[in-house]
């Protein structure tokens, strides 16, 4: 696998989790018009992406990291389990 910039691989990203939903979550597809990047990050030759979607409630976000030097793309696929306010130590 290339990667030739950022705009590219933020592209990878979203495909990439576009794929996962759809193969794990199949009574509820998506495409690319339902996912976003939160943030982005390239150091040295090495980028890291977060990306979610904009489906109410899943709750599922994925973080991609791509190995400059070995040319690999790591997927992490996590689900958020809770939402908590805390006002005290």
């Amino acid at each position: 696998m290339i990667i030739t910039g950022m705009k590219h691989f933020e592209g990878v990203c979203q495909n990439k989790l576009v794929e996962w939903y759809n193969k794990n979550r199949p009574k509820t597809p998506i495409d690319l018009g339902d996912v976003f990047v939160v943030w982005s990050c390239k150091t040295l030759q090495n980028y890291k992406c977060l990306v979610s979607t904009t489906v109410s409630g899943d709750g599922i976000y994925a973080e991609y990291t791509f190995n400059g030097d070995k040319q690999e793309l790591y997927e992490d696929v996590y689900k958020k389990l809770t939402n908590s306010c805390h006002t005290e130590e």
